[in-house]
Protein backbone atom coordinates (compact mmCIF):
# COMPACT_ATOMS: atom_id res chain seq x y z
CA UNK A 1 0.00 0.00 0.00
CA UNK A 2 1.07 3.93 -0.69
CA UNK A 3 2.00 6.11 2.08
CA UNK A 4 -0.89 7.89 3.68
CA UNK A 5 -0.03 11.58 2.93
CA UNK A 6 -3.28 13.03 3.83
CA UNK A 7 -6.21 11.71 6.20
CA UNK A 8 -9.57 13.63 7.02
CA UNK A 9 -12.19 11.62 8.61
CA UNK A 10 -15.42 13.58 9.78
CA UNK A 11 -14.16 16.98 9.48
CA UNK A 12 -16.26 19.86 10.37
CA UNK A 13 -15.63 23.57 10.16
CA UNK A 14 -18.34 26.15 11.45
CA UNK A 15 -17.80 29.83 12.16
CA UNK A 16 -20.09 31.76 14.27
CA UNK A 17 -21.08 35.32 12.61
CA UNK A 18 -22.92 37.26 14.49
CA UNK A 19 -26.26 35.33 16.01
CA UNK A 20 -25.79 32.89 13.28
CA UNK A 21 -23.72 29.29 12.53
CA UNK A 22 -22.33 29.33 9.22
CA UNK A 23 -21.30 25.14 8.68
CA UNK A 24 -18.41 25.75 5.68
CA UNK A 25 -17.51 21.90 6.00
CA UNK A 26 -20.10 19.28 7.23
CA UNK A 27 -18.30 16.21 8.29
CA UNK A 28 -15.93 15.48 5.66
CA UNK A 29 -13.30 12.45 5.06
CA UNK A 30 -10.89 11.20 2.15
CA UNK A 31 -7.20 10.06 1.91
CA UNK A 32 -4.35 11.04 -0.55
CA UNK A 33 -1.62 8.97 -1.22
CA UNK A 34 1.60 9.38 -1.77
CA UNK A 35 1.93 9.97 -5.58
CA UNK A 36 -1.70 11.11 -6.23
CA UNK A 37 -2.27 14.42 -7.94
CA UNK A 38 -5.61 15.68 -6.88
CA UNK A 39 -7.75 18.49 -7.57
CA UNK A 40 -10.43 19.50 -5.14
CA UNK A 41 -13.04 21.59 -7.32
CA UNK A 42 -15.93 23.86 -6.32
CA UNK A 43 -17.82 26.88 -6.79
CA UNK A 44 -17.90 29.77 -3.98
CA UNK A 45 -19.29 29.26 -1.07
CA UNK A 46 -18.80 25.03 -1.36
CA UNK A 47 -16.03 25.08 1.32
CA UNK A 48 -13.08 24.88 -0.74
CA UNK A 49 -11.15 27.59 0.58
CA UNK A 50 -12.23 26.77 3.98
CA UNK A 51 -10.20 22.93 2.80
CA UNK A 52 -7.56 24.63 1.56
CA UNK A 53 -6.44 26.86 5.18
CA UNK A 54 -7.04 23.57 7.19
CA UNK A 55 -5.13 21.48 4.72
CA UNK A 56 -2.00 24.08 4.97
CA UNK A 57 -2.77 24.12 8.56
CA UNK A 58 -3.79 27.89 8.20
CA UNK A 59 -7.00 26.92 10.23
CA UNK A 60 -7.92 24.42 12.18
CA UNK A 61 -11.23 22.32 12.40
CA UNK A 62 -13.97 22.33 14.64
CA UNK A 63 -13.55 18.94 15.08
CA UNK A 64 -12.72 15.56 13.35
CA UNK A 65 -9.73 14.14 12.20
CA UNK A 66 -6.68 16.09 9.91
CA UNK A 67 -3.04 13.84 9.69
CA UNK A 68 -0.37 14.78 7.43
CA UNK A 69 2.47 12.47 6.88
CA UNK A 70 1.43 10.78 10.28
CA UNK A 71 1.17 13.41 12.40
CA UNK A 72 -1.99 15.02 13.74
CA UNK A 73 -2.63 18.45 13.64
CA UNK A 74 -5.02 18.83 16.00
CA UNK A 75 -3.01 19.51 19.32
CA UNK A 76 -0.22 21.59 17.72
CA UNK A 77 0.64 24.47 18.48
CA UNK A 78 1.48 27.37 16.58
CA UNK A 79 5.03 27.08 16.53
CA UNK A 80 4.22 23.63 15.32
CA UNK A 81 1.77 24.47 12.86
CA UNK A 82 4.36 26.47 11.01
CA UNK A 83 7.10 23.80 11.48
CA UNK A 84 4.59 21.45 9.21
CA UNK A 85 4.00 24.16 6.79
CA UNK A 86 7.65 24.96 6.63
CA UNK A 87 8.78 21.33 6.13
CA UNK A 88 6.06 19.06 5.09
CA UNK A 89 3.80 21.41 2.75
CA UNK A 90 5.09 23.47 -0.30
CA UNK A 91 2.95 26.03 -1.24
CA UNK A 92 1.74 27.35 -4.25
CA UNK A 93 -0.71 30.36 -4.92
CA UNK A 94 -2.55 32.09 -7.31
CA UNK A 95 -0.81 35.69 -6.88
CA UNK A 96 2.65 33.79 -6.64
CA UNK A 97 3.70 35.65 -3.85
CA UNK A 98 7.17 36.54 -4.47
CA UNK A 99 9.32 38.95 -3.35
CA UNK A 100 9.29 41.75 -5.89
CA UNK A 101 13.18 43.28 -5.03
CA UNK A 102 14.67 39.87 -4.65
CA UNK A 103 16.11 37.72 -7.09
CA UNK A 104 14.70 34.10 -7.93
CA UNK A 105 17.30 32.09 -6.24
CA UNK A 106 16.78 34.14 -3.36
CA UNK A 107 12.94 33.94 -2.96
CA UNK A 108 13.20 29.89 -3.84
CA UNK A 109 16.13 30.06 -0.88
CA UNK A 110 13.38 31.73 1.93
CA UNK A 111 11.48 29.04 3.27
CA UNK A 112 15.49 27.66 3.98
CA UNK A 113 16.33 30.42 5.90
CA UNK A 114 13.55 28.89 8.51
CA UNK A 115 15.69 25.57 8.86
CA UNK A 116 18.44 26.02 11.25
CA UNK A 117 19.70 21.88 9.43
CA UNK A 118 20.33 23.90 6.32
CA UNK A 119 23.84 25.52 5.76
CA UNK A 120 23.82 28.61 3.34
CA UNK A 121 25.94 26.37 0.93
CA UNK A 122 23.47 23.72 0.85
CA UNK A 123 20.46 26.09 0.58
CA UNK A 124 22.36 27.94 -2.35
CA UNK A 125 22.56 24.48 -3.92
CA UNK A 126 18.87 22.78 -3.38
CA UNK A 127 17.71 26.45 -4.74
CA UNK A 128 19.50 26.69 -7.96
CA UNK A 129 18.19 22.52 -8.45
CA UNK A 130 14.70 23.39 -7.74
CA UNK A 131 14.71 26.54 -10.79
CA UNK A 132 16.85 23.56 -12.79
CA UNK A 133 13.44 21.50 -12.06
CA UNK A 134 11.40 23.99 -13.78
CA UNK A 135 13.21 24.79 -16.25
CA UNK A 136 14.27 28.34 -15.10
CA UNK A 137 18.09 27.51 -14.48
CA UNK A 138 19.30 30.23 -16.87
CA UNK A 139 17.15 32.97 -14.70
CA UNK A 140 18.56 32.32 -11.29
CA UNK A 141 19.13 36.55 -10.85
CA UNK A 142 16.36 37.88 -12.54
CA UNK A 143 13.72 39.30 -10.50
CA UNK A 144 9.96 38.54 -10.52
CA UNK A 145 9.45 42.32 -12.88
CA UNK A 146 11.99 40.93 -15.17
CA UNK A 147 9.91 37.66 -15.41
CA UNK A 148 6.90 36.59 -17.12
CA UNK A 149 3.80 35.77 -15.39
CA UNK A 150 3.91 31.65 -16.35
CA UNK A 151 8.05 32.36 -15.40
CA UNK A 152 6.89 33.94 -11.89
CA UNK A 153 4.51 31.55 -11.39
CA UNK A 154 7.89 28.71 -12.01
CA UNK A 155 9.70 30.51 -9.42
CA UNK A 156 6.92 29.68 -7.02
CA UNK A 157 6.74 26.11 -7.91
CA UNK A 158 10.90 25.98 -7.33
CA UNK A 159 10.38 27.50 -3.87
CA UNK A 160 7.59 24.99 -2.71
CA UNK A 161 9.73 21.82 -4.24
CA UNK A 162 13.05 23.46 -2.12
CA UNK A 163 12.07 21.69 1.44
CA UNK A 164 11.05 18.55 -0.09
CA UNK A 165 7.64 18.47 0.90
CA UNK A 166 5.51 15.57 1.36
CA UNK A 167 3.08 17.54 -0.42
CA UNK A 168 2.27 20.59 -2.83
CA UNK A 169 -0.54 22.18 -2.25
CA UNK A 170 -2.08 24.94 -5.48
CA UNK A 171 -4.56 27.52 -4.90
CA UNK A 172 -5.94 28.38 -8.20
CA UNK A 173 -2.13 28.39 -9.53
CA UNK A 174 -3.29 28.88 -12.97
CA UNK A 175 -5.60 31.60 -11.87
CA UNK A 176 -3.55 34.65 -13.18
CA UNK A 177 -2.62 32.81 -16.57
CA UNK A 178 -3.72 32.99 -20.01
CA UNK A 179 -4.35 29.20 -21.75
CA UNK A 180 -1.37 28.66 -23.36
CA UNK A 181 0.76 29.69 -19.74
CA UNK A 182 -1.74 27.58 -17.84
CA UNK A 183 -0.95 24.40 -20.07
CA UNK A 184 2.59 24.79 -19.39
CA UNK A 185 2.39 24.94 -15.62
CA UNK A 186 -0.02 22.30 -15.50
CA UNK A 187 2.59 19.96 -18.08
CA UNK A 188 5.11 20.88 -15.16
CA UNK A 189 3.13 19.80 -12.60
CA UNK A 190 2.27 16.29 -14.62
CA UNK A 191 6.28 15.77 -14.84
CA UNK A 192 6.63 16.70 -11.25
CA UNK A 193 3.83 14.52 -10.23
CA UNK A 194 5.90 11.83 -12.51
CA UNK A 195 8.82 11.99 -10.54
CA UNK A 196 6.89 11.00 -7.31
CA UNK A 197 5.58 14.36 -6.17
CA UNK A 198 2.20 14.15 -4.26
CA UNK A 199 -0.30 17.39 -5.40
CA UNK A 200 -3.05 18.98 -4.29
CA UNK A 201 -4.67 21.41 -6.67
CA UNK A 202 -7.32 23.27 -5.12
CA UNK A 203 -9.39 25.09 -8.49
CA UNK A 204 -12.68 25.85 -9.92
CA UNK A 205 -11.66 25.52 -13.18
CA UNK A 206 -13.02 21.93 -14.75
CA UNK A 207 -10.94 21.73 -17.86
CA UNK A 208 -7.60 21.86 -15.02
CA UNK A 209 -9.15 18.90 -13.56
CA UNK A 210 -8.67 16.86 -16.32
CA UNK A 211 -5.30 17.04 -16.30
CA UNK A 212 -5.11 15.39 -12.68
CA UNK A 213 -5.31 11.31 -11.48
CA UNK A 214 -8.27 12.17 -9.19
CA UNK A 215 -11.08 14.60 -8.59
CA UNK A 216 -13.11 15.61 -5.05
CA UNK A 217 -15.98 18.11 -6.05
CA UNK A 218 -17.38 20.10 -2.92
CA UNK A 219 -20.75 21.69 -2.68
CA UNK A 220 -22.41 23.51 0.21
CA UNK A 221 -19.26 21.79 2.59
CA UNK A 222 -20.12 18.13 1.45
CA UNK A 223 -18.35 16.13 -1.02
CA UNK A 224 -20.43 16.11 -3.63
CA UNK A 225 -17.99 13.21 -5.73
CA UNK A 226 -14.65 11.76 -5.47
CA UNK A 227 -13.98 9.97 -8.39
CA UNK A 228 -10.87 8.82 -10.13
CA UNK A 229 -9.89 10.12 -13.10
CA UNK A 230 -9.12 6.91 -16.18
CA UNK A 231 -8.62 9.28 -18.81
CA UNK A 232 -6.02 11.64 -17.76
CA UNK A 233 -5.11 14.23 -20.78
CA UNK A 234 -1.67 15.13 -21.23
CA UNK A 235 -1.08 19.19 -20.75
CA UNK A 236 1.93 18.98 -23.17
CA UNK A 237 -0.29 17.65 -26.20
CA UNK A 238 -2.65 20.19 -25.33
CA UNK A 239 0.00 22.81 -25.55
CA UNK A 240 1.32 21.81 -28.35
CA UNK A 241 -2.59 21.51 -30.00
CA UNK A 242 -3.05 25.02 -29.40
CA UNK A 243 -3.00 27.27 -32.75
CA UNK A 244 1.16 28.97 -33.00
CA UNK A 245 1.26 32.51 -31.84
CA UNK A 246 1.85 35.07 -34.75
CA UNK A 247 5.14 37.03 -33.45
Amino acid sequence: MRKEIIKIENLKRQFTMGSETVHALKGISFTIHEGEFVTIMGSSGSGKSTMLNILGCLDQPTSGIYQIDGVSVKDLNRNQLATIRNEKIGFIFQSYNLLARTSAIENVELPLLYNSKVSSEERRERAVKALEMVGLGERLHHTPSQLSGGQQQRVAIARSLVNNPVMILADEATGNLDTRTSYEIMSLFQELNDKGITITFVTHEPDIATFSNRTIVLKDGEIMQDYTNYKVESAAEQLANLPKENN
